[in-house]
C-alpha cells in the first residue's frame, strides 16, 4: 500500500489527473532551476508550459515567498486549492484551480505570458530529461537512473 499523501500532494494528484485528461504531460516536484521546486509542471499538447502551486491552507500560502520566481519558467501560472481555501488571498492576476485528491477544475484561467523560444526549448528538454529519469527510477530503483532532475 502506498504511503499516505500529505494535503498538498493530494491536491497535486487531482490537478495532475485533470491536466492529463486535457492532454498535458505532468511532473510533480519539478526543479526548473537550482533553488526552485514547483509542485506541478505541465507540458501541453501545443508545447505550452504551466506551473501549478498547490496550497492546502492559509499558512501554507502565506509561507510561500518563491512563487513569483516561477513565472519566468512558464506560460501560465496557477494556484490549486481546495473548496475551503480563502481564495480572496490569491492574486487575481494568477490562475485558479479548485482541486481535491481525485480531480480538479480550472475556475480562473491564468493570463498567458509566452516564454521566449530559447527558454521554452531549455524547459521542454529539462522536462523530458526529468520525466525519463523518473520512469527509469521506477523501472530500476537500484539502477543509476534514480529520481534526480
Amino acid at each position: 500500500m502506498p504511503p499516505s499523501l500529505m494535503p498538498g500532494q493530494l491536491l497535486a494528484r487531482g490537478v495532475c489527473r485533470h491536466l492529463a485528461s486535457l492532454g498535458f504531460a505532468v511532473i510533480e516536484e519539478f526543479v526548473p532551476e537550482r533553488g526552485l521546486r514547483v509542485d506541478v509542471m505541465a507540458l501541453g499538447p501545443k508545447g505550452e508550459l504551466w506551473v501549478v502551486e498547490c496550497k492546502s491552507c492559509r499558512a501554507d500560502y502565506m509561507g510561500d515567498g518563491k512563487w513569483q520566481g516561477y513565472l519566468p519558467y512558464c506560460d501560465r501560472f496557477f494556484w490549486a486549492v481546495d473548496g475551503d481555501f480563502p481564495v480572496e488571498l490569491l492574486p487575481e492576476e494568477t490562475g485558479l484551480i479548485l482541486a481535491d485528491g481525485y480531480g480538479a477544475e480550472v475556475v480562473r484561467m491564468a493570463p498567458e505570458a509566452k516564454l521566449a523560444a530559447a527558454r521554452r526549448t531549455k524547459m521542454v528538454r529539462k522536462f523530458a530529461h526529468h520525466a525519463a529519469r523518473r520512469l527509469h527510477g521506477l523501472r530500476d530503483p537500484d539502477g543509476a537512473g534514480g529520481w534526480g532532475a
